[in-house]
């Protein structure tokens, strides 16, 4: 296998920028550079000199075969972050032998092939790197830490239990078997039919901590949906105005709110209009917000044409600061008053929609435990017949295993590394 090297570190001017190299020549390469390396795992100053000039006292930093991040060889040479010492450093790399420069994904990828990574923990690893929120934090890192990996692994234990008691009576089919073991293969097949439903229902959320909330803002027009916008993101995000129909098109500002990451949207005010251009807009309105995650209606006493309230919508009376009498909840995006509540109203909603989130956190994931679980129900459908086909029964549970195997990819994802890998910087 190649060796490979880049920047692990983002391009530009900084304090510190980190070279990566790995592969068999790892050593070699940073021989070349700096003929005393410290011993493993342990940091250093060295000098690192090319053709006798200094190019750098950085720290360096080695790792064995078998106890690096890729599994292979890696020296890490800690720079002074400025851009022309990167290049230098790069230039020398590049013309040793053996060496190229590493392709996006590359260093992760051979981490996968070397068994330090599962596929779920690769992705755990991506969600990580793109974490905004703490919400989002917290989830990846435990993917990454291989709960998604321990889980299958007790699920492919329970079926393999399960295959080894149906296989003994097909390998003792001529002898008299003395202990009947269809309770025990039930009672396996069962609990993992639930647990996987369990993990599966999870997806959703955990789908929704991981790409964001939607909370679409509607009302009539002058209703004060844009300047409570502003408001939120603390910055004229959207244009202000006593006219109606100022907003016709839908303005989006992310934001985090109770660690979770949320798309507030500034929609249209809803009405009965014949302008074209103002029709247009309240029907994009009108669409986003029923496709938004939760809405925030601002309301004035009158009824908002054209969407219906969910359950879970909160409303609240719009320009308190027009009209310190109102009874209720009362916001105005002017003076902040009542903008704290609606926040909180907002967090503790969108908490309770994520709480069922388990440790699956993809839609690859739940397609994965839903094939498990529909072999699992043909499994049991031929262990209850009363002509019990366990032959059959012992391949579907095979092929839940597989699907198992899948999920954290052991078998049959080669179609699936490009498409993950390609998320990757070139250093990753």
């Amino acid at each position: 296998m190649d060796t490979i090297y880049a920047t692990a570190t983002a391009r530009g001017r900084a304090g510190v920028a980190i070279v990566r190299v790995s592969g068999p020549a790892a050593f070699d390469a940073a021989l070349a550079l700096c003929p005393n390396l410290p011993p493993h795992r342990v940091a250093a100053v060295r000098r690192l000199t090319w053709h006798g000039e200094l190019l750098d006292q950085a720290l360096v930093l080695t790792f064995a075969e078998n106890a690096s991040f890729t599994g292979e060889a890696v020296v890490e040479f800690h720079l002074h972050g400025g851009p022309a010492v990167v290049s230098a450093v790069l230039c020398a790399l590049a013309v040793q032998p053996g060496l190229r420069l590493a392709e996006a994904g590359e260093f992760t990828r051979r981490a996968l092939e070397n068994g330090v990574l599962d596929l779920t923990q690769v992705e755990g690893l991506a969600d990580l790197i793109d974490a905004e929120t703490e919400a989002q934090r917290r989830q990846a890192v435990r993917v990454l830490s291989g709960a998604v990996g321990t889980k299958v692994d007790g699920w492919r234990h329970d079926l393999i239990r399960a295959g080894a008691l149906l296989e003994a009576t097909i390998d003792f089919a001529d002898e008299d078997v003395p202990v009947d073991v269809s309770p025990e293969v039930l009672g396996l097949i069962d609990r993992l039919m639930t647990d996987l439903g369990r993990e599966a229902a999870g997806v959703a959320a955990a789908e929704r901590i991981r790409d964001g909330f939607e909370v679409a803002i509607v009302g009539p027009p002058n209703a004060g949906k844009s300047t409570l916008l502003n408001y939120l993101a603390g910055r004229e995000a959207a244009i202000t105005s006593d006219i109606p129909g100022t907003t016709r098109d839908v303005i989006e500002v992310r934001l985090e709110i109770a660690g979770l990451p949320v798309t507030f949207l500034d929609t249209a005010g809803l009405r009965d209009t014949d302008d074209p251009l103002e029709r247009i807009g309240i029907e994009r309105a009108v669409a986003r917000a029923k496709a938004a995650d939760l809405r925030v209606f601002l309301v004035d006493g009158e009824p908002v044409p054209g969407l219906s309230p969910g359950l879970e919508d909160i409303f609240t009376l719009a320009k308190s600061d027009l009209n310190s009498k109102r009874v209720g909840h009362a916001i105005s995006g002017l003076t902040g008053e009542g903008v704290a509540l609606l926040v909180k109203l907002i967090g503790e909603t969108l908490q309770g929609r994520v709480a069922s989130a388990g440790t699956l956190v993809r839609e690859r994931h739940r397609l994965a435990v839903t094939t498990a679980i529909a072999a699992l129900a043909e499994a049991r459908a031929e262990v209850v017949r009363p002509d019990s086909r366990v032959e059959l029964a012992a391949e579907h549970l095979r092929r839940a295993v597989r699907a198992l195997d899948a999920l954290i990819g052991r078998v049959d994802v080669d179609d699936l590394l490009g498409e993950i890998f390609a998320s990757f910087c070139i250093g990753k």
